[in-house]
């Protein structure tokens, strides 16, 4: 459906701009953003590879197992469905890791794994009470170090890319614990009306 808003957009876009005479404005336009799409996906790419490759290093290092002993009672709190030794947990475990450095594209195949080992858990196509918790707390921006907003303040010279930090974890804390409080909310009421 977004994308046949997005094409219906551009659509009249292009015949506005036909009937108004400013074609060569949006092709212009089309060619500066296509160039700028390329030169800002490799810079990002570059910050992408370096965060994975500091990961990496941060895994042979044991600091993600350190991260995953840290948050382990936290997350087996808040997902009591899934035993406590499942695959489930470690998906689980590296997901929150990666996305708290900002690595949603190194994050995503893992959470895609937490989703499969919790269908699996549940049996069922209907999402389950920690499928739910776990897509609340993905979406609802777990980020420490926002490396690729970083990345692309540096790309277009910010005087201080890093200055967004403190207002990224205050947003995280935030937005996390209210994604939390909420899935809690609707569980427990869900509860109540059965």
């Amino acid at each position: 459906m977004v994308n046949l808003i997005w094409a219906f957009m551009a659509i009249i876009g292009i015949v506005y701009a036909m009937f108004n005479g400013t074609m060569d404005e949006v092709n212009k336009a089309i060619f500066e953003s296509a160039n700028e799409a390329v030169t800002l996906s490799i810079g990002l790419i570059s910050v992408l590879v370096f965060w994975l490759g500091i990961m990496k290093i941060a895994e042979e290092a044991g600091i993600l197992r350190g991260l995953a002993k840290i948050f382990r009672p936290i997350v087996v709190k808040l997902f009591p469905e899934i035993p406590k030794e499942h695959p489930a947990i470690g998906y689980i475990l590296s997901n929150i890791t990666a996305n708290m450095f900002g690595l949603g594209n190194a994050a995503t195949p893992m959470g895609i794994k937490a989703m499969e080992q919790m269908k699996q858990l549940s049996g069922t196509d209907t999402a389950s009470r920690s499928m739910i918790t776990f897509l609340a707390i993905n979406t609802s921006s777990l980020t420490l170090i926002p490396t690729t907003v970083i990345a692309i303040r540096m790309q277009y010279d910010s005087l201080s890319p890093t200055e967004i930090v403190g207002t990224t974890i205050l947003a995280t804390i935030i937005g996390t614990m209210s994604a939390i409080i909420i899935d809690r909310i609707f569980y427990y009421q869900s509860i109540r009306r059965k």
